[in-house]
């Protein structure tokens, strides 16, 4: 139907990433709005790995073009009905008068070079591009028996008439369609010999003129990033988003007729930058050891820390490769740029916290990470947001376009976690108990085992199992209450350590892992996880 585009949803079976994800290819006619001009039509042709945004415009698409951006017809004034023509617009309307309609009774349609949604910019040489309405009819009016008009095709003139959208039908040859404008053929065919006598007619045989969709913009979708919101805020546009390419060319703002379609475009365009963002991921694992495989890139926003009004938010890169989590101001491409990433952490010594999770969240998932992800009040109007504490205890909040993607970084954060937690085993920290200085083990197989740091002697030992609760002064203490497993009686350990945070992530790192290796469903989506990464 009008508007809502064709949609084919297709499974490429090059290769094993990209069989992780549907592949999409959709076509549609909507409304762009750059800036603070006024909307006008496109179309938009999502293919698998770009997204093509087309505009109108009247080309030649035989003979010999002579068409720059403005084109010159003399028209005569007919007996019955006058020039042919009906105009709206003009100055009042910011925008030139315009035609609105082509008589078919007349034979201005025949000449194949007037248009419907062709501004009027001279009439016998007086330049009206400036003129209100009703002083361009009285120029018309005034102009004699013979007109010479000079028009050129808006693309904000379709919109600006309210013309109906449709969809053209796809062509053989592969080029694009012309415009269905009101149903009037508008080219010139050297066989029509009711052709009105024009000064300015080409003499070139067989020269047709149409309109036709031209690209206006073509976004290479691997690493592009989609936002609903306003740049730096957290007003969403319900109907409406931009995708940036990774080179930051901007598509411009999409309006679309309602909040469905324009979601049903989101998702489809994410869809096919996760596809290629796994399958670029698969490529780059190939060259790389297993400690430095890549698990997760992808597009985030950042609240600023010490924001003003109008920036709140500014656009992050992270990347969960082997260890680490990075934080790029854009996408790394060379072995250069990851050595350039604005900040590093390491991944079991930090802990994110998904904001507001929803409801359809996988239960098992929620069982398997409830120490690691905990739910918390969102901080604005942005949804589907998470936070990440580091090692140091600063909080930075980042939010993603749709709950599919907070969903796949959550999957993402847990799988690199247990995956480096798995590789390492344990994890020793310096510390002090009662004025000795000391060092505490988290070993993924033996528990907690405390020793003294000179002799290197064993002062006790726990698994994992005995800890019956913890708690910490937020700034350097924690206190440990172990079951004994004999007495059954709860014994109480206080350890002092200068880094905190790092200790407490690392702790729940390393007992998110443990729980996770109970759960059938986690072990067989790790292993196949496993499986995808390493691609030996």
């Amino acid at each position: 139907s009008s508007g809502e585009g064709a949609s084919l949803i297709q499974k490429s079976r090059t290769g094993p990433a990209s069989q992780l994800a549907l592949k999409e290819t959709k076509t549609g006619i909507y409304l762009m709005q750059e800036g603070n001009e006024e909307p006008f039509n496109i179309r938009l042709h999502l293919a698998k790995d770009i997204l093509t945004i087309q505009e109108q415009d009247v080309i030649c698409i035989s003979g010999e073009p002579f068409y720059s951006s403005e084109r010159t017809v003399t028209i005569r004034r007919q007996t019955i009905g006058g020039f042919g023509l009906s105009i709206k617009g003009g100055a009042e309307h910011k925008i030139p008068v315009v035609i609105s309609k082509i008589s078919k009774e007349q034979k201005a349609e025949l000449s194949g070079l007037l248009f419907i949604g062709d501004g009027i910019l001279q009439i016998n040489g007086i330049n009206v591009r400036s003129y209100r309405h009703e002083e361009v009819v009285q120029v018309l009016r005034n102009a004699g028996e013979e007109v010479t008009l000079t028009v050129s095709f808006l693309k904000k003139t379709p919109a600006f008439l309210k013309l109906p959208l449709c969809i053209p039908s796809d062509q053989s040859s592969g080029t694009s369609s012309p415009l269905c404008d009101s149903g009037l053929h508008l080219n010139y065919h050297p066989n029509n010999t009711d052709t009105l006598s024009c000064s300015s007619w080409p003499t070139s045989p067989g020269l047709r003129w149409e309109k036709r969709w031209v690209d206006l913009r073509l976004i290479p979708l691997l690493h592009s990033r989609l936002s609903q919101y306003i740049p730096g805020s957290d007003a969403f546009r319900k109907n409406a988003f931009q995708v940036i390419a990774v080179d930051g060319v901007c598509s411009g703002v999409v309006q679309f007729p309602t909040a469905e379609d324009c979601l049903d475009w989101l998702q489809a365009i994410a869809s096919n930058i996760s596809s290629l963002t796994k399958h670029n991921d698969l490529i780059l694992n190939m060259c790389c050891p297993f400690c430095q495989q890549i698990i997760y890139m992808g597009w985030v926003d950042e609240k600023e820390q010490d924001s003003v009004q109008d920036r709140m938010y500014s656009p992050k890169f992270l990347a969960l490769r082997g260890s680490s989590l990075f934080k790029f101001t854009a996408p790394p491409v060379t072995t250069w740029d990851w050595t350039r990433a604005e900040k590093s952490f390491t991944v079991y010594e930090i802990m994110c916290k998904i904001l507001k999770v929803s409801q359809s969240t996988d239960s098992r998932l929620v069982v398997i990470i409830l120490c690691r992800f905990q739910d918390s009040d969102l901080l604005d109007k942005r949804r589907h947001c998470f936070s990440v504490q580091t090692e140091s205890g600063e909080d930075m909040f980042f939010s993603v376009e749709l709950e599919c993607e907070l969903l796949i970084w959550e999957k993402a954060f847990q799988m690199a976690t247990f995956l480096e937690v798995e590789r390492i085993q344990c994890k020793t920290y310096a510390c002090i108990m009662e004025s000795h200085l000391m060092g505490l083990t988290v070993d993924f197989s033996m528990g907690f085992v405390c020793f003294d740091a000179a002799s290197k002697a064993v002062l006790w030992r726990y698994k994992f199992s005995q800890l019956k609760g913890s708690s910490d002064d937020g700034k350097s203490k924690i206190k440990f209450l172990f079951q004994n497993a004999e007495s059954k009686s709860i014994e109480a350990k206080e350890l002092e350590f200068s880094n905190l945070f790092a200790v407490l992530h690392c702790i729940h790192a390393f007992f998110a892992a443990k729980v996770a290796c109970l759960d059938p469903v986690f072990v067989e989506s790790q292993s196949q996880g496993h499986k995808f990464v390493c691609l030996k």
